[in-house]
């Protein structure tokens, strides 16, 4: 099972919104909302809760990507996240998400006994590459038991 059936099947929010995984490696996770009228706002494009789903979504795939081989010690979560709206966003948008500290970084941190904190940046782009919002959620890897 990849990692974008994975959390289709595991994350209802994911499937609710048709999010459409394009490509996942621990260097970036490149995630897509289609355009559909269902989850449109006032002005006919998507929702800015759609919006920010579909980008914590995309942080949330290179994050099991980075850091799927440390599951069994940890479990990843959100610590906090920010979000600027840049441009109104038409159409279909895709976000592109990269991780803001190296692997082996974080990973150290764990096998200190540390709880590490990350930033994933997220930028999600509509139909015509121009940025729609742009997003930073912190993660952090919080140790099992």
């Amino acid at each position: 099972m990849s990692i974008g059936e994975m959390l289709a099947a595991t994350v209802p929010m994911a499937r609710t919104l048709n999010l459409e995984f394009l490509e996942t490696t621990a260097e970036k996770a490149v995630v897509a909302l289609p355009d559909q009228s269902e989850y449109h706002n006032h002005v006919g494009g998507p929702h800015a809760g759609a919006l920010f789903t579909l980008g914590e979504t995309a942080s949330g795939t290179i994050v099991l990507a980075a850091f799927g081989d440390q599951l069994a010690r940890a479990v990843p979560l959100a610590v906090r996240a920010e979000i600027a709206y840049r441009k109104l966003a038409m159409g279909a948008v895709t976000a592109t998400a990269t991780l803001g500290r190296p692997v082996a970084e974080v990973v150290a941190e764990l096998d200190a006994g540390e709880r590490p904190e990350f930033p994933v940046s997220i930028e999600v782009r509509r139909g015509d590459g121009a940025v729609a919002c742009e997003m930073t959620v912190v993660w952090t890897l919080r140790p099992n038991g």
